[in-house]
């Protein structure tokens, strides 16, 4: 088994007005194609951090992160976008929806902008809102629907360029019980039909869903290990 993302020896730190804050300190990970991994740690650990610089959306300070075999660090702002294009599929906290588009254009307009065709496009979107259960809705506006079926469309939208990897920042943080069990257990699907993921989460029960928990603290990592056990899908978000 190959991997998809490697990170090594990634340092980042931001300025504030008492003094730097270091966000990460000689962050080494590698996730392995098919692979489902949870990071966690407390607030301020580095966790979002390390999620930003692997999807392209901040530069590390030092280190190398490569997705798919091509490097991340090095590049301009219009390089990453189009290195997000192929490999990148992200999903939020709070969704980040085009509230004045359909649910159909949201999840169409990602795969519109990084050059596909609009009809193979639309035929792609509306394949995802069925598999994803939102078929019914493609017609109407973000602003109806759940939180658990909002980020089942965030999630529509990120899978619609086919991504070499999935990325999720506190995916089920704005939910309720069961809006979270909804999105994990899309998740859980998801990894089983192939799908490498790469999820934050400050959450054990949300972490439990994935193949490998990598726990940080202070910037570095602190454990990165399998402490999946039979039953713990079946938690309480």
């Amino acid at each position: 088994m190959h991997d998809v993302c490697t990170a090594r020896a990634v340092r980042k730190t931001f300025e504030a007005d008492l003094a730097p804050v270091r966000a990460l300190r000689g962050v080494d990970l590698d996730v392995a194609a098919g692979e489902f991994v949870a990071i966690m740690g407390p607030s301020g650990c580095g966790k979002s951090t390390l999620l930003n610089l692997v999807a392209g959306l901040d530069i590390a300070d030092e280190g190398e992160i490569t997705i798919a075999g091509e490097a991340v660090t090095g590049r301009n702002e219009d390089e990453l976008a189009r290195m997000r294009r192929r490999h990148i599929g992200i999903v939020f906290q709070f969704f980040n929806l085009l509230e004045g588009m359909t649910v159909l254009e949201n999840v169409v307009l990602p795969a519109v902008i990084a050059g596909t065709k609009r009809r193979p496009a639309e035929t792609r979107a509306r394949d995802m809102l069925d598999l994803l259960g939102l078929a019914d809705k493609a017609r109407q506006l973000p602003g109806v629907l759940s939180g658990g079926q909002r980020q089942r469309l965030a999630i529509a939208r990120a899978l619609a360029n086919e991504p070499t990897m999935l990325l999720a920042d506190e995916p089920t943080g704005a939910l309720d019980t069961a809006g979270g069990h909804e999105v994990l257990e899309l998740f859980k699907r998801l990894h089983a039909d192939g799908q490498t993921i790469l999820m934050v989460t400050h959450n054990d029960e949300v972490a439990s869903a994935g193949d490998r928990i990598v726990r940080m603290r202070d910037g570095r990592v602190e454990s990165d290990g399998v402490e999946r056990s039979d039953d713990a899908t079946s938690a309480t978000v």
